[in-house]
């Protein structure tokens, strides 16, 4: 999987002028996966939070081609930094772990509920 993170969502963040009340914030951060079968979503990046395992994860909200996501599906990744700063993002392979990154994030969502 590739990624490429890019300011600004799927719009050019002019909500006024698009109509659209998809809730992204035009400065809001985004990723582009490229997928095994080369096709592309476009996600928003909602938190990049730790778990009790010390690892670090990304939650992203991937988005249709009008900026919205239909769905409330969320994708979970390991999140990681190389050298140089750049992000990198990995596939969780074990059940264990992504539970672990579940748990943790549903804990980050109860913690902004009013």
């Amino acid at each position: 999987m590739d990624e490429k993170f890019t300011q600004s969502a799927a719009c050019a963040g002019d909500c006024a002028s698009c109509g659209s009340d998809c809730g992204i914030d035009g400065n809001q951060p985004t990723v582009t996966l490229t997928l095994e079968d080369d096709s592309e979503v476009v996600c928003a990046v909602l938190n990049i939070f730790s778990a009790p395992n010390d690892r670090e994860y990304i939650a992203l909200l991937p988005l249709d081609e009008d900026g919205k996501n239909q769905d409330g599906e969320v994708y979970l990744y390991r999140y990681s930094e190389t050298e140089n700063g750049q992000p990198m993002l990995a596939n969780i392979e074990e059940d264990e772990e992504y539970e672990t990154a579940a748990e943790a994030f549903n804990e980050l969502l109860d913690q902004m509920a009013p």
